[in-house]
């Protein structure tokens, strides 16, 4: 009898519920028993105006309802008295159960204060999703994302309230191409922070993330992030097949160290960094040759009787020799070439293989140039 996996949840329960079921389900599922008893035990028996447990569940609904503000959050708790008792306020108290603007504030300085609680949560739930579902933490992709900060921007240091004394200015550049083949190009600047977030591209759920200054270089974020998975979540790590991301985040170091210490298949884009125009450059600089490559990777035959160059047929990843495999395109694709006598005798046309520690930034156990890099990037 074939057994059936059950799924984490319905997403159809998600997207076709009311707010107030959203809500719901978040405060029954998200594990912050030891964030509330620790909370309480700060408070002791001190004043119990505003239960914990009650804050903590309105937050939760400010994120539900994206409430942008403390003030937009309260404003809906006094008019919604069905999302008061969802979080848990005294019903005979009414309106006047909702904290104050202070109390909030309050509350989630508390909460900085003490967010390794909320990081250990965090790691749970992507526990239970990694014990849900078998093939979670696969498909790997990174990013980032601006944090706009609400406090103010100031050379004063001084923390008094107003001004953000931890955040700074961050900038980031978006290019595209249009419909009509002209390239445009987009420059976004902020004040504030940067989430860094490693994801499942399948499921879209998060594995990994790091809040940072938004000045911080997303390239130099991989690798801290995927090392506190391997410490957290190893066999996340383990299960890892592939981890995409985009020219931000490209580089040889980043490259290495996804390929040769966790086994999984970078696929992040490449800045074309070559100097004065080049076009191409020889495979094999130290002899005369008349293979070349690209900044992407990909390699081409020049053809030494009429000079037309062709692209190389590639032939896949060789594991063991570490090396991509490459071969004659006259022989792989049966067109005609003036100089094919010259690369030997052999039915298959001449072999090339290029080793990934050549460049690791341009050679990756994905070609660039392949049918599986476009398909999957």
């Amino acid at each position: 009898m074939a057994i059936i996996q059950g799924s984490l949840f319905s997403w159809q329960e998600v997207f076709t519920g009311s707010d107030l079921n959203r809500l719901s389900l978040i405060i029954k599922t998200i594990p912050d028993e030891k964030l509330m008893k620790f909370l309480e035990g700060l408070r002791g028996k001190g004043r119990n105006d505003y239960p914990i447990r009650a804050v903590w569940n309105s937050i939760l609904a400010g994120i539900v309802y994206e409430h942008r503000s403390v003030e937009s959050l309260r404003r809906e708790l006094l008019r919604n008295g069905q999302l008061r008792d969802m979080c848990g306020y005294d019903p005979i108290l009414g309106a006047k159960a909702v904290p104050s603007s202070r109390a909030y504030n309050h509350f989630l300085t508390l909460l900085l204060k003490h967010r390794s609680y909320i990081e250990k949560m965090f790691d749970i739930l992507v526990e239970q999703i990694k014990e849900a579902l078998p093939d979670y933490g696969k498909y790997l992709g990174i990013d980032s994302k601006a944090l706009n900060s609400h406090g103010r921007a100031s050379k004063n240091k001084h923390r008094d309230g107003r001004r953000d004394t931890d955040a700074d200015w961050g900038v980031k550049r978006y290019e595209g191409k249009r419909d009509d083949g002209s390239l445009w190009d987009k420059l976004v600047k902020w004040f504030g922070y940067k989430v860094h977030l490693i994801v499942d591209t399948k499921y879209e759920l998060p594995v990994n993330y790091k809040v940072t200054k938004a000045s911080k270089n997303d390239s130099v974020m991989l690798k801290p992030m995927v090392e506190d998975m391997a410490k957290k979540h190893l066999e996340l790590i383990e299960r890892g097949e592939e981890l995409s991301g985009d020219r931000g985040y490209d580089s040889k170091e980043n490259n290495e160290l996804l390929w040769k210490r966790y086994g999984i298949k970078p696929l992040l884009d490449i800045r074309d960094m070559w100097k004065d125009n080049e076009q191409t450059k020889p495979l094999y600089p130290e002899r005369a040759d008349n293979i070349t490559y690209d900044y992407k990777g990909q390699l081409y035959c020049h053809c030494m009787e009429s000079s037309q160059v062709k692209e190389m047929a590639y032939m896949g990843f060789e594991k063991e020799r570490e090396s991509l495999k490459y071969r004659c395109p006259a022989k792989a694709y049966g067109i005609g070439c003036k100089s094919i006598g010259y690369c030997g005798n052999s039915e298959y046309g001449r072999i090339v293989r290029v080793p990934l520690e050549l460049d690791r930034r341009i050679f990756t156990p994905i070609a660039r140039s392949s049918y599986a890099w476009a398909k999957k990037y």
